[in-house]
């Protein structure tokens, strides 16, 4: 039983022994795989950083970029044309350029060339925008004429000859065979015809206009209106009178106080505290002149006064031509008029101060 069992352990040692060399030779393989992969890997990565840092190959890019910069600025017209399409050639081939830029000088000659191309692009399609919108009357009219068969080199005798012609220049189914050219560009509506046949629709005979009789305003309405405007206009006619006696009064008052001294005019009627005042006073005092109740005259210095005429004047002055004269007045006016005739107070109180 022992040798049996010291002969098991040197089979099951001999066992581990060969598994520990396999495995260690599997992970020798795994090393060096994974050394080749790296050295790999270091490789193509030095290999384009030799590439990125070749001065030959930089110069070469930057070299056709400028080709092109200079093809593109060379042959603007002949790009400009609709039928060249060298300017997307130029394009594609700038597109194949870009893809080994590198370094910022590419990139700076790349921005310029798009800026060129970009410019000679807008140009010539601006060329080909008014090229198809521009119109030429002109031209225009001579192709019709052309298509409807205008000759203009025929003679005389032609001319003669076409009788049908307008003017001797074009025959008579011109306008027929514009017409039938035009037919396959214009949709034509469908001709109308009624379901039930044709009829003659006559208008509807006019309504007769009905007036209607207006009522008549009834004796107590045409009784009471005019009432209502009399009393109206005998109240303002009334309150006018009144105003205009008693300024006559304050006038008569102030004139037989001291009939030796001239009532200036202004002192008179203007108001110091009220424009509006001052402007019912002018128009007050106006009827007093109209009525013959009151003059006004020039002193010595020019200035406007104005005096009450006495009973027995009032009748001799009745023939006696009278003239006319408006008065005008602003704020402005009155203010400067206060000012200079230094008027503190109303010669005209309020009618409520009475």
């Amino acid at each position: 039983m022992k040798r049996a069992k010291a002969g098991g352990d040197a089979e099951a040692t001999r066992q581990n022994g060969s598994a520990g060399r396999r495995k260690g030779e599997q992970q020798q393989q795994q090393q060096q795989q994974q050394q080749q992969s790296d050295g790999d890997c270091d490789l193509g990565a030095a290999d384009m950083q030799d590439e990125d840092n070749d001065p030959g190959l930089r110069r070469e890019i930057r070299s056709k970029y400028r080709d092109l910069i200079n093809s593109v600025q060379q042959n603007r017209e002949d790009m400009l044309r609709p039928s060249n399409n060298k300017l997307t050639e130029v394009l594609e081939e700038a597109n194949k350029l870009f893809k080994d830029v590198r370094q910022a000088r590419e990139a700076a000659l790349d921005a310029q060339l798009l800026v060129v191309a970009t410019d000679l692009g807008k140009e010539k399609a601006s060329q080909l925008f008014a090229e198809g919108t521009a119109f030429d009357p002109t031209a225009f009219a001579e192709h019709l004429l052309s298509f409807m068969g205008l000759n203009r080199l025929e003679d005389g005798e032609d001319e003669q000859q076409n009788e049908g012609a307008a003017d001797g220049y074009l025959p008579q189914d011109a306008w027929h065979r514009v017409a039938r050219r035009a037919e396959c560009c214009v949709r034509s509506a469908p001709a109308f015809h009624y379901m039930m046949g044709s009829f003659h629709a006559e208008p509807p005979p006019p309504k007769q206009r009905i007036e209607r009789q207006r009522k008549a305003p009834s004796k107590e309405a045409k009784r009471i209106m005019p009432t209502q405007l009399k009393r109206m206009e005998g109240s303002h006619q009334e309150a006018t009178e009144k105003e205009v006696e008693r300024i006559l009064g304050y006038l008569k008052g102030y004139y037989q106080d001291d009939p030796s001294s001239p009532i200036s005019y202004y002192e008179f009627v203007i108001d110091p505290k009220s424009f509006s005042r001052t402007v019912e006073n002018i128009f007050h005092t106006s009827f007093l002149v109209r009525d013959g109740l009151a003059r006004m005259y020039m002193d010595s210095a020019k200035l406007p006064c104005i005096a009450p005429v006495e009973e027995g004047e009032v009748e001799a002055g009745g023939s006696i031509s009278r003239k006319q004269c408006i008065v005008s007045i602003s704020p402005k006016t009155w203010k400067e008029l206060i000012d200079a005739f230094d008027i503190t107070d109303t010669m005209i109180p309020l009618a409520n101060a009475d």
